[in-house]
């Protein structure tokens, strides 16, 4: 038996009570505030990300301080900050102390935020508001079992976070290396036998046409826009992420299986010009800032390619530097690609294929072991917080 089952057969052997959360908590909205407002500071603003929006000179708490993201993309995501803060578009969360301890309050929460994040409501912006979280049960054990709870979560969190950074610090180290040999491969081609050729000498593109948010739906034509370039695909792709009006067909331009798929637009010059090879058994819709590429050449070959050092160094002249970054058909034609035979095109995506799986594949290699950790730790943490229910005649 651990310690924790022997304090709950020693104080609540018959069950644990569950409270609305504001009836044990004091839920309080944070203060609007613009960046006008803002004043020279460290105080951090705590609004609807994950982490501070910036830095202020005032703080509305101080101490320990559970905050919930009141709006935007992480509205409901649940932090825990020690010392003076600024809450603004959120809301704290302040136990009483003398029935909740606040890091329990916490670990709590934090294992209940796919259910905050189904309390989201709203138009276009998300919301999730004080008075919806409050009415969560939170099972109230008493002080002494809370606080073994929170000693055993504090060390078994701080020694997942531990294990993360060491694995993140590792996946970082095989990405820099992946793109070293990734590099290297490439280099290795360019040799008095093997043709360096313009990417237009070796096959044409053609630029997508237009389609918007509008038009997008959950059954239709296959689609690929230049953000989900960036977003939702890697160096090849079998299906689309999303799909448009077949309404709109005729409007449309398409790529064919065994084309190649370059983002024509980025929010910086690393980011245009990213590739998919788009292996689909059928045609797929390409957007407007988007050009598809047909040519013999193994079409995973050149997505690997546009990747490489000596691509993005050849594209820098060729890119139109405004608010956003463009690169057009002929910049793009322009540059130069090693095209050894087939069968060594096919080796090198050989290669390159496995050696990115196990660098960004998430069921296989360290991805995979981050994921089982984080897994790991949300498990015995939901079990820690999992308690029979006091019948109702005995609370």
């Amino acid at each position: 038996m651990s310690h924790i089952d022997e304090l709950i057969a020693e104080h609540c052997p018959e069950g644990v009570v569950r409270e609305a959360l504001s009836d044990v908590a004091e839920l309080k909205r944070g203060n609007s505030i613009t960046k006008k407002q803002v004043t020279e500071g460290n105080i951090p603003v705590v609004a609807g990300g994950r982490s501070a929006a910036y830095l202020h000179g005032e703080f509305n708490r101080d101490g320990e301080t559970i905050v919930v993201a009141g709006s935007g993309a992480y509205a409901g995501f649940v932090s825990w900050w020690e010392g003076p803060i600024f809450v603004s578009d959120a809301f704290s969360v302040q136990p009483e102390q003398e029935r909740l301890l606040p890091k329990y309050c916490f670990h709590w929460l934090s294992s209940q935020q796919a259910a905050i994040h189904n309390l989201k409501s709203g138009g276009g912006v998300p919301h999730v508001y004080a008075k919806d979280v409050g009415r969560l049960l939170i099972p109230v054990p008493p002080l002494p079992v809370q606080q073994e709870i929170v000693e055993v979560l504090d060390t078994f969190s701080k020694l997942e976070a531990e294990l993360e950074a060491e694995l993140e610090a590792e996946l970082e180290a095989r990405k820099q290396q992946y793109e070293h040999y990734r590099d290297f491969l490439y280099d290795a081609q360019k040799k008095p036998n093997v043709p360096y050729l313009a990417l237009s000498e070796v096959g044409s593109f053609t630029r997508g046409r237009r389609f918007t948010k509008k038009d997008v739906v959950e059954d239709g034509i296959p689609s690929i826009h230049y953000g989900e370039i960036y977003t939702s695909y890697g160096t090849a792709a079998t299906t689309t992420a999303r799909n448009v009006r077949s309404e709109i067909r005729e409007q449309l331009r398409f790529a064919q299986p065994d084309d190649v798929i370059f983002a024509g637009v980025g929010e910086t010059v690393e980011d245009v010009g990213k590739a998919v090879a788009w292996r689909g058994d059928h045609p797929v819709a390409v957007h407007d800032d988007t050009f598809f590429y047909t040519s013999p050449v193994n079409p995973v070959y050149v997505a690997h390619f546009a990747q490489t050092s000596q691509f993005n160094f050849q594209k820098e002249s060729h890119i139109a530097r405004g608010k956003v970054k463009r690169l057009s058909a002929s910049g793009l034609g322009a540059i130069r690609i090693p095209v050894p035979s087939r069968t060594e095109q096919e080796e090198i995506v050989a290669i390159l294929d496995k050696f990115d799986a196990l660098v960004n594949d998430l069921s296989i290699g360290l991805p995979a072991e981050l994921a089982a950790r984080r897994q790991q730790y949300e498990y015995y943490r939901d079990k820690l917080l999992t308690f029979k229910e006091l019948p109702q005649e005995a609370a």
